[in-house]
């Protein structure tokens, strides 16, 4: 079975390991290689790089990484990206032999426009697109490209960890308490989460079925979350998209 860790770096950022017993691991998104190379001195082997976009705090480490070890990369099909990579978009497949697992490639564009996520192994990881209790900003897409990318994600099966870029978790959940205040699956989660934070633990991996029961952006249907954005908003949003823009927007500027 395969196994992943949470390398942190800079201030709140992760760098996931994904690997089996044999120390053979693939990493995705190194924005920095220093939490690499301490891993693989002890002992862990790198042997693919998956990246989500080209942002630098997700690819800044890739090129020194793979000049290092000679191992190939995969990524989306975009020039910002600063190191020779397999261009992969929807659809395809990222076979890793040394692990004996694959990963299938979601485009789900909204904080960037290239961005993609690699579901594979019982594994999400999906960069600055899904966070546990929130999402990305909206950087490059638009609200109804965002929110169905979003949608595809939660639809994969309940039970899938989800590894998100960034330990925003607790901060997410001051802002899901507002936008849709009674929530017993999200208390849940956030008394967990409190739990392992205070140990010096990373709050992630979720699950799906976390996120769709806390998640308030993958929830804009719900009738209580409906209502607090049409109090925060003065009237009912038009429709579900723009329900979600609104909410995005809320959070965008929101301070608690």
């Amino acid at each position: 079975m395969l196994r992943a860790i949470a390398l942190p770096a800079f201030q709140d950022n992760y760098i996931w390991l994904l690997g089996g017993p044999d120390g053979a691991v693939v990493v995705v998104d190194p924005g920095d290689d220093a939490p690499v190379q301490a891993a693989i001195a002890r002992g862990l082997r790198p042997v693919a790089l998956l990246l989500t976009h080209h942002h630098a705090d997700h690819v800044g480490g890739a090129a020194r990484l793979q000049a290092a070890l000679g191992i190939p990369a995969y990524g989306p099909d975009d020039p910002r990206i600063p190191v020779e990579v397999t261009r992969v978009g929807d659809g395809d497949r990222v076979e890793v032999p040394a692990l004996g697992a694959g990963f299938d490639v979601l485009a789900v564009p909204g904080h960037t426009r290239s961005h993609v996520a690699f579901h594979g192994a019982g594994h999400l990881f999906c960069g600055d697109t899904l966070f546990s209790l929130g999402c990305g900003r909206m950087f490059e897409g638009e609200p109804a490209q965002f929110l169905a990318s979003l949608e595809r994600l939660a639809a994969l099966p309940a039970d899938t960890a989800v590894c998100c870029g960034h330990e925003y978790t607790e901060a997410n959940g001051r802002f899901a308490r507002v936008a849709e205040p009674d929530n017993p699956a999200r208390e849940a989660w956030l008394a967990r989460v409190a739990v392992l934070r205070r140990a010096g633990q990373p709050s992630l991996p979720s699950t799906l079925a976390i996120e769709r029961a806390g998640n308030p952006f993958l929830r804009v249907d719900q009738p209580a979350l409906r209502a607090r954005l049409a109090a925060h908003l003065g009237r009912p949003p038009a429709d579900r998209v723009e329900a979600f823009a609104a909410l995005r927007q809320w959070k965008d500027g929101f301070t608690g």
